[in-house]
């Protein structure tokens, strides 16, 4: 979970002022409120998440050890193919994330075949992605969804318009699916040798090789 700090500074003749901090993760935010208080300067610290809900210090601390046995900390990578020949679509995604201090990792694909182009694979891999966040128990908390597709990324992030219906039924159910999760998407355009993981599963499914593995990383 994503914070800033909020604090009222008070000098040693009294005056007072507030101050707001960048958005930091929040043990780094915890870390820094702590060493605040230290001075003695501090009339009140609070914590703002990205729906504007406050927290003050124990409440932050509370929740963060609450979270930990939780699934948080999620990105995933997906991406999709189209074979024009066989008219069959390869989806694959890899989600990371951390719970109970470890640090996992799901890599999951399907085959499937009532798709008509690459820019459709595309979308219905990000659906499976998120359709797996979902079994995992994720809600009403920052996700990063990565991939290589322009026409996806741009069009979810509101840069592209979407003219195409089909298309934009695809954008339809998955912003719908994430508000229904409450989760706040964050999208991100990287090149294809960083997506390359997700690029394997879905060729992959396309030669008919199954794959759904959840694995501890190191």
């Amino acid at each position: 979970m994503n914070v800033t700090i909020e604090f009222t500074y008070i000098t040693p003749k009294g005056t007072e002022t507030v101050f707001r901090s960048e958005e930091m993760r929040s043990p780094k935010a915890l870390l820094l409120a702590e060493d605040l208080e230290k001075s003695g300067r501090m009339k009140q610290i609070m914590f703002i998440d990205h729906n504007e809900v406050r927290w003050n210090l124990k409440e932050l601390k509370k929740a963060l050890e609450e979270i930990q046995t939780e699934p948080h900390n999620v990105s995933v990578l997906f991406d999709g193919g189209f074979d024009l020949k066989t008219k069959k679509s390869g989806l694959g995604c890899a989600i990371y994330y951390e719970q109970n201090h470890k640090s996992l990792r799901i890599r999951k694909n399907a085959m499937v075949d009532e798709l008509q182009s690459n820019n459709e694979a595309e979308y219905a891999a990000l659906h499976l992605a998120i359709q797996e966040v979902e079994q995992l128990g994720v809600h009403h908390m920052p996700v990063v969804f990565a991939g290589d597709s322009q026409v996806v990324i741009n069009q979810l992030a509101g840069e592209w318009p979407c003219y195409e219906v089909e298309l934009s039924k695809w954008a339809d159910r998955i912003e719908q699916q994430l508000e229904r999760l409450g989760i706040d998407a964050e999208y991100e355009l990287v090149p294809r040798k960083r997506n390359r993981e997700a690029d394997h599963l879905a060729t992959q499914a396309l030669k008919g090789v199954a794959v759904e593995s959840i694995v501890e990383r190191m």
